[in-house]
């Protein structure tokens, strides 16, 4: 199956099962009161609007190079990373606020046991897709796919959060443990701090993509490798390995013997173009600069 078949495919089981875990989280969030609960739903819908961003991504990010894209349209997966990063972290914020409000309040609202039962379900699903995804992503690179992942994760560990939150307020209830009959709105904070810690790694991992960070020395490494395997290049004289999106973009500078004819150095930067773009599935281009070679005594 196409690539992006693959990752669209992916995103919207992931929009299908967000959905049927907000209404269920949301439902017995109410009918069982609890906080932490309805704040786990509010960020399973959270992961609804980040997927439907991730779907425009990838979408925009498979046009073909343009006049005025003419590297293509690589940085939408990123640019929708991003997205669904600051949403995480306004999510986060919103759940924590509110769960501060409650306690400062003083409002003590026991959970009832359903709750246990939902939340295990949700941390079993949300498990499920994290797997799916972040080996799927991997696989395809796709850094939005892999973003969406971690979303998913970030939702389990919420979910285990809430889980030991409801359990203690209910416990702390039925034992009459003063303190613990507030963990259900402390359960809320953590969720909220793990959303927010969730947003923060995102957005840091695709602003390296945005601001085209080279990459590593190791990585750079094997491309010299291919192009060593030209007998025409007598060195290799610079690399630049830039990300774009899911794939790479390379402004090489090559040493050829300087009697050359013009023609014959353009087929030299066609044949070191083709050899990098076929041994390297992420290099999407190559812009290749010849200098003139001569022998140093």
């Amino acid at each position: 199956m196409d690539v992006n078949k693959q990752i669209v495919r992916a995103t919207w089981i992931g929009i299908i099962a967000n959905i049927f875990l907000t209404v269920l989280k949301g439902v017995f969030g109410f009918l069982a009161n609890s906080k932490a609960l309805l704040a786990d739903a509010l960020h399973s819908a959270s992961d609804i609007v980040g997927s439907i961003v991730i779907l425009f991504g990838v979408k925009v990010a498979v046009k073909p190079p343009d006049e005025e894209h003419p590297y293509g349209h690589g940085k939408a997966e990123t640019i929708a990373s991003i997205i669904v990063a600051f949403l995480l972290i306004l999510v986060g914020v919103e759940i924590s606020i509110s769960a501060v409000k409650s306690i400062i309040s003083g409002e003590v609202v026991i959970p009832k046991p359903t709750a246990l039962v939902i939340i295990v379900i949700s941390i079993v699903i949300k498990e499920a897709l994290f797997q799916y995804k972040y080996r799927l992503g991997k696989r395809v690179n796709s850094i939005a796919l892999v973003s969406e992942a971690w979303h998913h994760r970030s939702d389990a560990f919420s979910s285990i959060a809430a889980l030991i939150g409801i359990a203690a307020s209910i416990i702390g209830n039925r034992f009459d443990i003063g303190f613990l009959v507030y963990s259900d709105a402390i359960a809320s904070i953590a969720v909220a701090f793990i959303v927010i810690k969730m947003g923060y790694s995102l957005a840091k991992e695709s602003s390296v993509v945005m601001m085209e960070q080279v990459l590593d020395p190791t990585h750079v490494a094997q491309f010299e490798a291919t192009i060593y395997q030209n007998p025409n290049v007598r060195k290799v004289d610079r690399i630049y390995a830039r990300t774009h999106g899911r794939y790479v973009v390379l402004d090489v500078r090559l040493s050829v013997d300087a009697n050359l004819t013009v023609e014959q150095g353009h087929t030299i930067t066609k044949e070191v173009k083709h050899a990098l773009i076929e041994a390297h599935p992420d290099v999407h281009d190559a812009i290749i600069h010849l200098n003139p070679y001569h022998e140093t005594i």
